[in-house]
């Protein structure tokens, strides 16, 4: 008898591709707390995406570097004359106000991948259907929805005009970091350290994409939100005693001279 041969083994990775830090207006979480959080829950990939900034972005990029089953991916949201767009896989900042083609165009330049986030929703200022000719993707789930019909827009819209469809946390806080997320997958790789940011955005604009949006079970949900608390808390609390012994450390100095 012929023996039946090994199926491929397929690596299959959680990216979770639009989160903000504490140096968006409209953020408040230490990149370091963002950092230990998406190493501890089931999510493989994160781009940091502050809006108009990228210097958070990068540092946790490095302060991934010794994390063996975390990616930390650069990013930035931009503010474009028609709307916000993502820029992922990119390290420099690119200017605001630009008309929308040219900032894709540029992000595009870099090496990146340009996805529109939360289209259509002008209080969130997402690009309008009239403006959107030239992206690589679209985010078809984003976790900030009261009853999905804005997803749905988005989604029937991406399948319309064969965008890739992104799933994103939008996560300004730590308890909601994955919340919503993309799923690729890879044939023939065994674990994340085999795979290469720039095959991340290769499979993103090639459209392997899975969107979702499922719940932790609520036990885990608590757990994990209760850990980031305590997180952030210990991170305030060592900042405020640095700053506290920071005058007593030079007389401390002094008097070992």
């Amino acid at each position: 008898m012929f023996e039946k041969e090994p199926e491929n083994e397929v690596l299959k990775l959680k990216v979770d591709p639009h989160v903000h830090s504490e140096d968006s207006f409209d953020g408040k979480e230490p990149v370091e707390l963002i950092i230990e959080q998406a190493a501890d829950i089931d999510i493989d990939v994160i781009v940091i995406t502050d809006h108009n900034k990228i210097d958070n972005s990068l540092k946790g990029c490095e302060l991934a570097e010794d994390i063996e089953d975390l990616m930390v991916i650069p990013g930035i949201e931009i503010s474009t004359r028609h709307g916000h767009l993502l820029g992922i896989g990119i390290d420099k900042r690119i200017p605001s106000g630009l008309p929308i083609n040219e900032t894709v165009r540029r992000i595009r330049e870099e090496g990146g991948v340009a996805i529109i986030p939360h289209p259509f929703q002008k209080s969130r200022h997402g690009v309008r259907k009239k403006n959107i000719d030239e992206c690589d993707a679209i985010e078809t789930l984003n976790a900030w929805f009261f009853t999905g019909i804005q997803n749905k827009r988005a989604r029937k819209f991406a399948e319309k005009h064969g965008y890739t469809k992104i799933g994103a946390s939008d996560a300004h806080s730590l308890g909601t970091i994955g919340k919503c997320y993309t799923e690729i997958t890879f044939e023939d790789k065994k674990s994340l350290s085999e795979v290469e940011i720039q095959e991340v955005l290769e499979t993103i604009n090639n459209g392997g994409t899975k969107i979702t949006g499922k719940r932790a079970a609520m036990h885990k949900h608590i757990y994990h939100y209760v850990k980031a608390f305590f997180r952030k808390t210990a991170y305030i609390l060592k900042k405020i005693l640095k700053t506290f012994l920071k005058p007593f450390k030079s007389t401390f100095n002094f008097l070992n001279k």
